[in-house]
């Protein structure tokens, strides 16, 4: 694995700023389940910071260094209790149906009460690939598509 050079790391930091640690290692250290915990978090997100309880720096630094070398991760900072950790994502390219735009899709409809004072209903509904929602709310079903007449003679 490639180290991160001093630019990257750099805008790294500024990004992880504004971040909150999304994994927290207790008293109980680093186990198999914070492992897994950490692994779909840079998975997920890339850029991490996890916060470690616990006063013994040189147990962090050495929890710091066995996280980034077993997940393959790049060590970008570390300050106090917080590590910040990076793992580039890696892009899952997902497969279609067959059927593209076909099938059912669940859509959530918002509509406003009547008088405008009350909190809006909020319904899931299941829609056919040739329905759609209207502004209203309501569901239409697609029109069928118009043939030409003189298109139809042909082909027969």
């Amino acid at each position: 694995m490639q180290k991160l050079t001093p630019v990257e790391r750099s805008a790294l930091r500024a990004e992880a700023h504004g971040l909150k640690p999304v994994v927290i290692i207790g008293e109980a250290g680093l186990t198999p389940s914070v492992m897994k915990e950490i692994a779909a978090s840079l998975d997920s997100h890339g850029l991490i910071k996890v916060r470690v309880a616990g006063d013994d720096r040189d147990a962090r630094v050495a929890m710091y260094e066995g996280i980034c070398e077993e997940l393959k991760a790049h060590p970008v900072q570390h300050i106090g209790k917080l590590l910040v950790i990076y793992r580039p994502k890696v892009e899952v390219v997902k497969e279609r149906s067959s059927k593209s735009g076909k099938g059912m899709r669940e859509v959530t409809i918002v509509k406003a009460s009547a008088s405008g004072t009350k909190r809006p209903s909020v319904t899931k509904v299941m829609i056919k690939g040739n329905e759609r929602v209207t502004e209203g709310g309501t569901i239409k079903r697609a029109k069928p598509r118009q043939t030409s007449p003189k298109k139809g003679a042909l082909g027969k």
